[in-house]
This record gives structure tokens, sequence and C-alpha cells, in this order.
């Protein structure tokens, strides 16, 4: 989960300088593989650190971002329900079903939350993930900022996993990414190389 360059030190202190930026129109929250019955802790910390963020007002609105990629579901459908499961007003939850890569998750969530108004975006997800995307976006545009989780912060918070229906975020036609497109290309989509710089900044 985490990168020698972002020790939980190193986090904590981005978060901090970070966070002032804020209240941001959205936070912009990746997805990950769901099983169809419940989730990993690498879910579970995302979907509560956001909770976490958007109750102390950082953010107005969450963007959970992620299609079907490696398991049939719909990754950002399916945290979406648990935010609202947890809590978290239906009206100001959304779900972005296109990214398949990392870098995609932001890029297609900008495009959506462009779509409703939303001017400023905060990625909040783990402190590995923080440091790959901020090396990919960072420079190219001036609207993104960094939420890295606070592991201080977050070991205090419960951690409960609420009652979902997971089958209604399911892909019906799917068909896994390592079976559409080969090496080559899924390390194109990793690294940036689909993602239209320009019509972010539109």
């Amino acid at each position: 989960m985490l990168s020698g360059c972002w020790s939980p030190k190193k986090a904590q202190k981005i978060f901090a300088e970070q966070k002032v930026q804020g209240p941001f129109d959205a936070l912009i929250v990746p997805g990950i593989p769901h099983d169809g019955v419940s989730w990993d802790t690498l879910m579970q910390a995302r979907v509560h650190w956001a909770k976490y963020l958007y109750e102390q007002g950082f953010a107005k609105n969450i963007i959970f971002s992620g299609s079907a990629v490696y398991s049939p579901y719909y990754e950002g459908e399916i945290m979406r329900k648990y935010a609202i499961a947890l809590g978290l007003p239906e009206a100001h939850m959304f779900a972005e079903t296109n990214a398949e890569h990392s870098v995609e998750n932001i890029y297609y969530s900008v495009i959506k939350g462009k779509k409703l108004g939303f001017k400023n975006f905060a990625l909040a997800t783990d402190p590995y993930q923080n440091f790959f995307m901020k090396g990919v976006y960072n420079g190219r545009i001036n609207f993104l900022y960094y939420l890295p989780f606070d592991f201080e912060i977050l070991k205090n918070l419960e951690m409960k996993e609420p009652s979902i229906n997971a089958e209604s975020c399911r892909k019906l036609d799917f068909v896994a990414l390592p079976e559409r497109e080969g090496t080559i290309k899924r390390w194109r989509g990793t690294t940036g190389r689909k993602v239209d710089f320009d019509k972010m900044r539109e």
C-alpha cells in the first residue's frame, strides 16, 4: 500500500498541506475490484477515508470511479452504494464507470464532474496511489489536489461494512481486461497514454 517515497509521515504532511485548499467541489475516489460478496481492506479504507473527509467538510461531493475491470462489478457503483449505506447523502454521491486504469479514474471523474459544474477536485486514496497519480498529473492541471490517507486518523475510524445489493452493479456482458487487451496496451493505459489533458482543461 505504501511507496518508499510516501511514508506515513510524508502522507500526513501532504494531507495537512493540501486540505487547506478546500473545501473541494468533489473528492475523486478510485475503485478496486469487488467479488460480489464483501469488500477488501483497501476498498474499505478508501470508502471510510472519503466518508471522513466529506463529514469533516473537506468536500461537497464524492465521485467514486471505476469500471468492471477485473471482476464483473462496476467499482464506482459498488463504492457509491457502500457510501450511501454508511449514511452519506445520495444526492452528493456519484459514480463514474468508464475508468479501467488508475490514471483514468481522475480523467473520467473530472470530465463527469465538470458536466455537473464542479471546478476543483481532490484525489482521496492510499499514499502509494496518490504518489503515482501525482507523478502523472502534477503540472498538467491546476485544479487537482491530493488527500492521501492520514493513518493516525484512519486507524481510529469505525470500519463497519454495511450490506449492499452488489448484483445491481453487475456488468452482464463482462469480459476481464486482460482478456480484452494485451500487455502493451494495458501498460499504455496504466501510464496515462490514453488521457486527453487538453480535454480536462476545457
